[in-house]
């Protein structure tokens, strides 16, 4: 693995399979180092709140894809939910319930 510098997010550091993908991928990195640590944050939590890792595969190669489309952020994503500087809005919190319920109800099957 090469050791160039790949920037964090505000709450979540880019983990080892995103960072391998980004310093792989010139144009990929380029537009990584050229979006808020916001920004970045969204992507890194988008990767990692994955239950499958074949999804998470799935997600690290989508976003270096989806960047250099010219996306900033994730699409359809609630946003990351560990940032501890915002209130979770009442639309995520009633997804958020939701999901919980829904993997209680997998868990007792």
């Amino acid at each position: 693995m090469t050791s160039k510098n790949v920037s964090s997010g505000v709450v979540h550091k880019v983990p080892a399979d995103l960072r391998e993908a980004l310093v792989t991928d010139l144009k990929a990195h380029t537009v990584w180092e050229k979006l808020t640590p916001l920004a970045r944050n969204e992507w890194i939590c988008w990767t990692i709140s994955v239950k499958k890792s074949e999804t998470r595969q799935q997600h690290v190669e989508r976003v270096c894809g989806e960047l250099k489309e010219g996306m900033r952020r994730p699409c359809c994503w609630i946003g990351c939910i560990h940032r501890k500087d915002k209130q979770i809005s009442p639309s995520v919190q009633a997804i958020l319930n939701k999901q919980h319920r829904d993997d209680h109800k997998t868990d007792s099957m």
